[in-house]
């Protein structure tokens, strides 16, 4: 079980993780976090749109 040695009076600030590193200072990492969806973007969607009305309006040949 872990025990608290000394408080030193560090603000924590969210979205960093706190750790004593190898030389016995106290440092801090921004947290991984997962990433956010993509949205599907706007010129995938109208090149779809654009290929269906070209492969539409083709002629038979007589």
């Amino acid at each position: 079980m872990a025990q608290k040695v000394l408080r030193c009076g560090i603000k924590k600030e969210p979205g960093y993780l706190y750790f004593i590193d190898k030389d016995g200072d106290i440092a801090r990492a921004k947290m991984a976090r997962g990433g956010k969806k993509k949205k599907k973007s706007a010129k995938k969607a109208s090149a779809k749109k654009t290929a269906k009305k070209k492969t539409a309006s083709k002629k038979k040949k007589k």
